[in-house]
């Protein structure tokens, strides 16, 4: 296939070059329908780290079956919200509850184009009750013809409450205190952010929001980490997430990049300093496929092309560096 071998590093490869100028060997749409997948031609999926460099994953062609005698008994679709109007400005979210952008729509319908041409149906959806995310689901949804479905919002799916940086432009902020520092506030696994004061002008809009009247004392964060964010997360999946999927239902989760990569790393069993460096795109759907206990059975399955992912990787790992 045309621009599929990989790249020298340093040298440009195919419709652009990869982090670190290596390309994956391919990284195509799975076609996935029903029990069956139509695979077309895919050799190995990667991850953009954090340093620029490319995680290669390889997997056996033989359908249905890798890791041996492992078999697929269950498949779960994941995906990050489209581009927000705050991302677009690389500013720190978090909780604040900030709008797609006209990017982040259309990433979402391609996302929904993408799960639609690979014929995969849904029985219950989850997301946060931040808009950015149940937006990107409702596209979803629409474009596939499911706004029928059963939708979960819960809080413990929200983005990690990025404290007193929340609302901060993340290049500036790493112009002024170094990107090292910064990414240790993003990707850090158990280092806390500044806590949000009373006196942070978007305190009152996250705190007094009419969604969080329920929770607990103690329950509404000021701050996070991302073992924090994982804390709030993991209980909701084990109790309610993996039930269903256990029960045979197909589930979808659209939320947000720090509680998705609680989720992977849960799933995969990685290890503190490898999430710290995993970028998920935004509105790009991911497949799972998973053993009887849920463990893996292949890498994470992209339903993108090549070139959108790579770009969607780099504009993630990149939010966090001055501007020059």
């Amino acid at each position: 296939m045309p621009g599929s071998e990989g790249s020298p590093r340093g040298q440009k490869g195919g419709r652009g070059t990869w982090p670190g100028g290596i390309k994956p060997a391919c990284l195509q749409r799975s076609v996935l329908t029903g029990s069956q997948e139509v695979r077309v031609r895919r050799e190995a999926a990667s991850r953009v780290t954090e340093k620029g460099e490319l995680q290669h994953f390889h997997f056996e062609e033989s359908q249905g079956k890798t890791n041996g005698s492992m078999t697929t008994a269950h498949r779960l679709v994941i995906v990050r919200h489209g581009e927000s109007s705050w991302n677009q400005e690389n500013r720190f979210c978090g909780w604040f509850d900030a709008d797609l952008s006209e990017k982040g729509l259309e990433e979402a319908k391609r996302g929904a184009q993408a799960i639609k041409d690979a014929g995969m149906k849904f029985d219950i959806c989850y997301t946060s009750v931040l808009k950015r995310a149940i937006k990107t689901l409702w596209t979803i949804m629409e474009g596939t013809d499911q706004m029928w479905l059963p939708v979960v919002r819960t809080w413990r799916l929200n983005e990690r409450h990025y404290g007193g940086l929340t609302g901060l432009n993340k290049a500036e902020t790493a112009a002024k205190h170094g990107e090292e520092q910064v990414k240790i506030w993003r990707r850090s696994f158990d280092i806390p952010r500044p806590p949000m004061d009373h006196d942070h002008a978007y305190h009152k809009i996250i705190s007094e929001s009419r969604r969080y009247k329920g929770l607990k004392p103690g329950e509404l964060p000021t701050c996070e980490s991302l073992k924090d964010t994982i804390a709030r997360a993991l209980p909701f999946w084990n109790d309610t997430v993996v039930p269903e999927i256990k029960a045979g239902k197909n589930v979808i989760i659209a939320a947000h990049g720090n509680s998705l990569r609680g989720i992977v790393k849960h799933l995969e069993s990685m290890t503190d300093a490898a999430i710290m460096e995993l970028n998920l795109p935004t509105g790009i759907p991911i497949v799972y496929e998973l053993d009887k206990d849920l463990k893996p059975v292949k890498p994470m399955q992209f339903l993108g092309d090549e070139e959108t992912v790579r770009k969607a990787m780099e504009a993630v790992a990149a939010q966090g560096k001055v501007k020059k």
